[in-house]
């Protein structure tokens, strides 16, 4: 059975596309009777307010007439940022090169969180090299979250 999040992103996927975007990922968190949906949308040509206001008013009367969440929710649209959540295989492969940060659902070698390089991707499984000698080879199903860490030149 697919997640919510999965539910939520193959509803969701055609109306951001439609609107000339890219659905790059979905939060999904419930709080008690409340639960928070945060769309993250892109764009080669970058996301402005205005992408942002015509992909919530178009996810929001989607969401509406198939009403795939039962409790009340707050809706939020924005650009992914430069501190990029990724959540897909072919999203790591794009950023393979960055500094990441991840969170795991279970401890490896007694840690959940893992900072390092994303050396790229192989099979169902993501490449984190934290240091000249250890390269950690992280299945795509154990991570719970990973964001690239922004690098600033002066």
């Amino acid at each position: 059975m697919a997640s919510k999040r999965e539910q939520l992103e193959e509803l969701l996927a055609p109306v951001v596309a439609s609107l000339g975007c890219e659905l790059w990922g979905i939060d999904y968190q419930t709080h008690g009777r409340n639960a928070l949906l945060r769309i993250f949308i892109d764009s080669e040509d970058g996301i402005t307010v205005e992408d942002c206001e015509k992909v919530s008013r178009q996810a929001s009367a989607v969401l509406d007439v198939e009403d795939p969440i039962s409790s009340k929710y707050t809706l939020e649209v924005s650009s992914p940022g430069l501190d990029r959540p990724l959540y897909k295989l072919d999203q790591y492969a794009r950023f393979a090169g960055a500094q990441i940060e991840v969170r795991l659902r279970m401890p490896l070698d007694g840690q959940r969180k893992w900072r390092g390089l994303l050396a790229g991707v192989e099979g169902d499984e993501v490449i984190l090299r934290v240091d000249s000698e250890n390269e950690y080879l992280l299945p795509i199903d154990s991570i719970e979250k990973a964001n690239v860490i922004p690098q600033f030149t002066k």
